[in-house]
């Protein structure tokens, strides 16, 4: 059976609504936290100099951007389709690929030919380096798209903090291009001193952040649910942290080869009224808002800033069985309990092995979405709680 069919296949045997396995992915430069439920002898599976996985992968058609030693698909979602009572997985990218706005929806399809977005859970026992995302105009220069992200910090997955729950975001006011452009020509000298010139915040479970593309942040240690635009592009500004080195490669990692030195080329990248804003807490900090409420279930925005994704929190109380409608085409993951979606059982597994397949992981095309999931919760003490995100400019979101 080619991969053509199986979609369509797996498709209809899902009635609109598409299983996915675990996508992990490791980041050299950072140490687990040790919260995304992966079993304990796993974190470093991929062996040493890949570093530990602090990172799973949700409805991801992007592939990680992991320098020489990235695996072929690394980043990339799978579907498990049941093919004859065998479990076979391919690429969500080739479904969407085939299925088009069957599966995203005709607005989705039509625009981007692509599904645009994907979340993660990155999960780090202390704080990243100060870093950035390009914007679309920068980051085609090395052939990439722009990067806004959202943080949420899911508070099933926040039984410590980390090291250092507070996140850098942002410049202080009245800080130079030439004391930032200091800071870069300094970065392999050591600590090249760029926090002096930001202001950290802390972070509190069930909040969130909204994070545009030239916004200097350094992301704290709180495990963090992260929708963002489909890309991998980024540069690392700070040369030091918790102690450990960031090689300089990082930090010209979205330069193009021709710029590479050039520091004003790093300045250009910031967006300095952004980072400058003195509202920078009022203008980018997310507090939930009510989405829907219904009869057994609540609904509310956890990611609702940027128009190029948005998240949704859906909770369905004890013994309730809902329908819940959306305009859109949607990846979920589960965060707490079990019961049964459309024709699927859903669950919220306490630990994964590498590898190991779950059920805590779906994509609903646009179709099943607004025709209504009915879900069912089989537990008579425990909510399900399940996270949501959708692409670009969700017509539900009107804010």
């Amino acid at each position: 059976m080619e991969k053509s069919s199986l979609a369509a296949k797996a498709l209809e045997q899902g009635k609109g609504i598409l299983r996915l396995a675990p996508t992990w992915v490791p980041r050299s430069f950072c140490v687990p936290g040790r919260r995304i439920k992966l079993h304990p002898d796993d974190y470093y599976v991929l062996g040493g100099q890949r570093g530990g996985i602090d990172e799973r992968w949700l409805s991801s058609t992007t592939p990680a951007k992991n320098g020489p030693l990235t695996g072929e698909h690394e980043g990339l979602s799978k579907i498990v389709f049941n093919d004859g009572g065998k479990e076979v997985q391919f690429l969500l990218k080739d479904a969407v690929d085939e299925l088009k706005d069957e599966l995203i929806g005709k607005r989705l399809w039509d625009q981007y030919g692509s599904w645009p977005m994907y979340s993660k859970f990155f999960d780090n026992l202390g704080p990243l380096p100060h870093h950035i995302h390009h914007n679309d105009e920068k980051a085609a220069l090395i052939g990439q798209l722009g990067k806004p992200e959202a943080y949420y910090f899911p508070p099933q997955l926040n039984n410590h903090g980390g090291d250092f729950p507070y996140t850098f975001m942002g410049i202080a006011p009245g800080t130079t291009r030439e004391q930032i452009g200091e800071c870069l020509r300094n970065f392999t000298k050591g600590d090249n001193k760029i926090t002096d010139y930001s202001q950290a915040f802390l972070l509190r479970p069930g909040t969130g952040w909204d994070v545009p593309p030239g916004l200097l942040h350094a992301p704290g240690s709180l495990c963090t649910y992260e929708p963002q635009k489909a890309s991998d592009v980024f540069a690392m500004y700070q040369s030091l942290v918790n102690n450990a080195v960031i090689p300089e490669e990082l930090l010209w990692n979205g330069t193009p080869k021709e710029s590479i030195g050039d520091y004003e080329a790093l300045l250009d990248v910031i967006d300095w009224d952004l980072n400058l804003d003195p509202n920078l807490h009022g203008n980018r900090f997310m507090a939930p808002i009510p989405a829907a409420n219904g009869k057994g279930y609540t609904e509310t925005w956890i990611c609702y800033k940027s128009s190029a994704f948005s998240a949704k929190e859906l909770t369905i109380e004890p013994g309730a069985t809902v329908v819940i409608k959306d305009s859109a085409a949607y990846g979920l993951i589960m965060m707490q309990g079990h019961g049964k979606m459309g024709v699927w059982d859903i669950e919220t597994p306490a630990l994964i092995r590498y590898g190991q397949l779950t059920h805590d992981e779906y994509f609903v095309s646009e179709k099943a979405a607004k025709e209504g999931v009915t879900i069912t919760n089989a537990s008579a003490t425990d909510p399900i709680v399940m996270l949501k995100h959708f692409g670009p400019e969700n017509p539900d979101l009107a804010l």
